[in-house]
């Protein structure tokens, strides 16, 4: 019998510091914020050569029963609707155990095309949506099947891939394998009634060609029908503007030259928009030797380097430098330390940091760094976070008092001296790359200004524009604890730092965003431009900033914000006025432009109305707008960070009461709607060379706007539910909350079916390049289906004077 020996793996927690079901802005250091939730030990058993064994153990935490839709027959044609333009039917069959036939004519019978249009880069580009949508249905074993993976390389996904396992909850729903059986009666009657729907609201719409998922990356791969020149001579004076590829798969992009985080037509685009720094994540034990004291890092740096160099060639074509992402240096699983015990730091679950008060760690990231930056030397710098997410020395998670070396020294000591080591290594490898060090996490996300002091005086301190700014929405006060177009900064806690970086004799950067935030991520950009010219104009008028990260895995597709951005910055006395109005001319003619600014207005009033708070941009629906499902009484799921909002209300609003929560979405929409007459005035007067980028603008300002009232939809459907699950209530109260759900689903079923019309139009509707695919249109087309049975339901239980569910 042949097996693969045990392995244990850990992950960390989500990049931003809060806890993912019940998150708020806190001041407290991350160690006290989340006790007891950083490390989650990922265990795998043996696996025969013939099938995994019954001992097999897969990540899974809690192991609660799985939320099925009780719009469907049953399991096996749920699996079949949520896979059909996803995954081939060959795939489906033997997953299953049925044939190809047996597959189609279940998919048939509830109205979808027979060979329905499906994304080939699903499995490379797509898996954490295939692992997603299927997470409540598969077990661990057919899972693996279904993605094409190994335990390993699903261990590692989970872990490294942007968290995704805390994008999941944190737990495995107790699936069962899932095999096929041919359908009964009653379930050949509701899938019928199921094709009924479908074919009355969305006619052949399944049957007609739109635009495959990923096509964006094909048209970012084409080189621009008309660009603007770029300055290709890097300026060491100019200003760093950085983002993050649009098409980049997060996972180990410099291993894959297939999956080129950064095509020749993106790069281009991204120059014209003023854009000369681009990132990427890297691990330093992957990109360099180990040497004499860690002799098992190294595998594959060579080729990864080989690729990085061909990327940093290609990029200095249009003026471009590559910055590698570092948090280092990354914590190990506790048996690394076996053989280093002397190393060993601030441990967390399985996982234990490499203490760098021992000068062997200090060593090998110097000399690795040293060797990245003069085998890569066209490499722009790196931009490093000291205490993210992933725990890296033994101050990143604030505990560096539990490591019996670092005990006697304070934060700033340990903090400083791993600047210190990342600046000495970069720029013995080339002393004319950048540094760029943020202070995220810095005492929880206070002020440090004693860090600042004492960082060398080559690197630039990067620091978030508008943390901690105060703001109130619906009367409700509150303060920025994540990056915010709604909320225009800067804010105290930049100033701040700024202030000390400059009487320190450092550079000082910021961290923005312009396109799009976790305010709603899977638009690539939203036309709220006088937001976006406002906070450009403060930034100018307040410091003189030799750095801008301005987009986080979000945020990177070639935009008119960037254009924007980049025309201020231009400006030697910024006139956003100025600024605005040319850009409504070069975007959509002299005719057009009036229209333009107008709808930008309203939008950017509207969006001023955003409920901002920590739990509203992680866990409420605005993600997926009318794509996610309602349901006829409360699941009990706690909604998790950007993966799956369910019905949590209660996680969902933060601060705000329920009604005004709601009211602030309506708010928003209102905005957007009232700009979109005007934006189609715009597009209906650009000249027809200009039209397909106007069109493109207008589609996902409709878009928007549908996220934000579906999302304030959903509250109320959510209040109106539980609410006539009351029996104390009255017979009247109890008429009035059936209008209104029937109200609510009604005006679901119309938002999804405009969503989906426009979705199908273009595939960047719906994605962002960690989360990959937030939802598929046919799973609008679903969402149609869910709210018709609810109609159903809730007629029925009025028909049998039944309050509702509890």
């Amino acid at each position: 019998m042949s097996s693969t020996p045990i392995i244990s793996i850990c992950t960390s927690r989500y990049r931003r510091g809060h806890h993912p079901n019940r998150l708020h802005n806190s001041p407290m250091p991350i160690s006290k914020l989340l006790p007891g939730i950083f490390i989650l030990g990922i265990t795998f058993a043996c696996c025969t050569a013939t099938g995994y064994a019954a001992e097999s153990v897969f990540p899974k935490g809690d192991t609660p029963p799985p939320l099925l839709g009780r719009h469907f027959p049953d399991r096996v044609h749920e699996c079949i609707w949520r896979n059909w333009e996803a995954v081939a039917p060959e795939t489906l069959a033997r997953i299953l155990g049925a044939s190809s036939e047996d597959v189609t004519g279940i998919a048939v019978s509830m109205g979808l095309a027979a060979t329905p249009q499906r994304c080939p880069e699903m499995l490379t580009r797509g898996y954490a949506t295939l692992i997603r949508r299927n997470w409540h249905l598969l077990p661990y074993e057919q899972l693996l099947e279904l993605v094409n993976m190994t335990p390993e390389r699903l261990a590692s996904t989970l872990r490294e891939e942007d968290f995704l396992w805390i994008k999941l909850g944190r737990l495995k729903p107790a699936c069962e394998p899932l095999r096929f059986q041919p359908p009964d009666d009653a379930a050949k009657a509701r899938a019928a009634e199921i094709r009924r729907v479908v074919e009355t609201e969305v006619g052949n719409a399944l049957t007609q060609p739109g635009e495959p998922r990923f096509d964006f990356v094909r048209q970012l791969n084409l080189p621009p029908a008309e660009i603007a020149p770029v300055n290709t001579e890097a300026n060491e004076d100019d200003p760093i503007r950085l983002v993050y590829s649009y098409v980049a798969v997060y996972g180990d992009p410099l291993l894959n030259p297939d999956l080129n985080p950064y095509p020749d037509g993106l790069l281009q685009r991204l120059a014209s928009a003023g854009i000369n720094g681009v990132w990427l994540q890297g691990l330093l034990r992957d990109l360099a030797p180990g040497g004499a004291d860690f002799p098992e890092f190294g595998a594959g740096h060579e080729q990864r380097l080989a690729n990085l160099h061909a990327l940093t060639e290609r990029a200095k074509r249009y003026g471009i430098r590559v910055f590698l992402y570092l948090n280092e240096p990354r914590s190990m699983p506790l048996s690394f330390f076996e053989d280093h015990a002397g190393l060993r730091g601030v441990e967390e679950g399985d996982l234990a940091a490499l203490c760098t008060s021992q000068p062997a760690v200090r060593r090998w990231m110097t000399d690795a760094l040293a060797h990245i930056f003069s085998t890569v030397p066209e490499l722009g710098g790196v931009y490093a976070i000291t205490a993210s997410e992933n725990l890296t020395n033994c101050a990143s998670h604030g505990a560096w008092q539990a490591c019996p070396r670092c005990k006697e020294r304070s934060d700033a000591d340990i903090l400083c001296e791993v600047v210190s080591v990342l600046e000495a290594g970069v720029h013995r490898g080339n002393p004319n790359a950048r540094v760029l060090i943020s202070d995220w996490g810095w005492r929880g996300h206070g002020e440090a200004p004693d860090i600042i002091a004492r960082l060398p005086k080559s690197v630039c301190l990067m620091s978030v524009s508008e943390w901690k700014l105060p703001i109130e929405r619906g009367g409700i006060p509150s303060e920025v604890g994540e990056y915010s177009i709604s909320s225009v900064g800067p804010g105290p806690r930049a100033q701040v730092e700024w202030n000390a970086a400059r009487q320190a004799g450092l550079k000082t950067g910021t961290e923005i965003q312009f396109n799009n935030t976790c305010e709603i991520a899977s638009i690539p950009y939203l036309p709220v431009m006088d937001l976006i010219a406002e906070h450009c104009f403060n930034l100018r008028a307040s410091t003189r900033l030799d750095a801008m990260l301005i987009g986080w895995t979000m945020g990177g597709y070639p935009s008119p914000n960037f254009q924007l951005a980049r025309d201020l910055e231009r400006m030697a006395v910024p006139d956003t006025s100025a600024a605005l109005d040319a850009l409504a001319r070069e975007r959509y003619g002299p005719e057009g432009a009036p229209h333009a600014r107008k709808a930008w207005t309203l939008m950017s009033d509207g969006f001023r109305e955003y409920p901002f708070h920590i739990s509203v941009v992680y866990t409420a629906p605005v993600q997926c707008g009318p794509a996610n499902l309602l349901h006829p009484a409360p699941t009990g799921y706690k909604a998790t960070m950007w993966g799956f909002p369910y019905d949590d209300l209660e996680g969902w609003r933060g601060p705000y009461p329920p009604e005004v929560f709601a009211s602030q979405f309506e708010k928003v929409a209102k905005g957007f709607h009232a700009g979109l007459p005007e934006l189609k005035t715009a597009v209906a007067k650009t000249p027809p060379e200009q039209r397909a980028d106007a069109v493109s603008d207008l589609r996902l300002a409709r878009a928007a706007a549908l996220y934000f009232q579906s999302t304030a939809n959903q509250a109320r459907f959510i209040l109106a539910r539980n609410a006539l699950a009351d029996p104390a209530r009255s017979k009247e109260e109890h008429g009035a909350l059936r209008t209104e759900i029937k109200r609510l689903l009604e005006s679901e079923i119309d938002l999804a079916r405009r969503l989906f019309a426009l979705a199908r139009e273009d595939s960047r509707i719906g994605f962002e390049p960690s989360c990959q695919y937030f939802y598929l249109p046919l799973d609008l087309v679903e969402k149609v289906v869910n709210c018709r049975w609810l109609l159903n339901h809730f007629q029925n239980r009025n028909e049998n004077g039944d309050p509702g569910e509890h």
